[in-house]
């Protein structure tokens, strides 16, 4: 249960940067980020006393749906929960939106997850590609990011169980769990890298992109942070940006 809800909060901080690409936003601010999944702590507690099974947090394909219909604006997301709330009141209505056929879902799933992988590409340029150090970074990350989890769901399709085998199943499933995620062991080896590997001229900031990130480290060194990120129904005087 505690590996699920962080990968579900893992899962939202990815969503929270993407959304601000799609929607023309400048960079999300850290602290638009932490109280982002703030609120979704608050949401997950409230699931909690309903019995709700789908959790609050963000999917991807609603970023998906995000880029494909190039409609950023909050008031659309607000209007879209309303219906939300009306179709699971009146039963007939969700049973209309049930009877979907499964392939059109799969098609418009594509699309989503084809907009999601896409974005999370686009924020390689503002790396320096032309740097080896960048290029060796991407690549192993790529390469122990397919060949690792493969190697961990062969291991347990051929045994039955996983490589790490231990008389303490909760042990076992903290490392053969995450370790059988392609993105987990990809993400994992590039951070681990990006945060170790130095090269002589020292050039390693700008090799990183972050001199495209400083301006949007605070929420007040971008006078546009307001206009994107402020909370409707003056709800900033309440839960006031940093």
């Amino acid at each position: 249960m505690m590996m699920t809800s962080f990968i579900a909060l893992v899962e939202s901080t990815g969503a929270f940067i993407a959304a601000s690409r799609y929607a023309s936003a400048t960079m999300i601010p850290p602290s638009i980020i932490s109280r982002g999944i703030g609120w979704q702590g608050i949401g997950v507690l409230l699931d909690s006393f309903f019995g709700t099974a789908s959790g609050t947090s963000v999917l991807a394909e609603n970023i998906g749906l995000l880029a494909l219909t190039r409609v950023g604006s909050r008031r659309v997301v607000q209007i879209s929960a309303g219906f939300m709330i009306f179709f699971s009141v009146l039963g007939k209505f969700g049973a209309l939106f049930a009877s979907i056929p499964l392939p059109i879902f799969a098609g418009m799933y594509c699309i989503f997850f084809a907009y999601v992988g896409a974005v999370g590409l686009s924020y390689l340029q503002f790396c320096n590609l032309n740097s080896f150090r960048t290029l060796f970074i991407l690549g192993f990350s790529f390469f122990m990011g397919l060949s690792v989890p493969q190697y961990f769901n062969e291991f347990t399709a051929v045994a039955g169980h996983g490589p790490v085998h231990t008389g303490a199943r909760w042990f076992n499933d903290m490392i053969n769990v995450p370790f059988s995620s392609k993105p987990f062991v990809g993400g994992l080896v590039a951070y681990v890298l990006d945060n170790t590997i130095m090269t002589k001229d020292g050039a390693v900031r700008k090799d990183r992109g972050y001199h495209w990130w400083d301006k949007s480290r605070s929420f007040k060194k971008d006078a546009r942070s307001e206009e994107f990120y402020s909370l409707p129904f003056n709800l900033n005087k309440f839960f006031p940006s940093v």
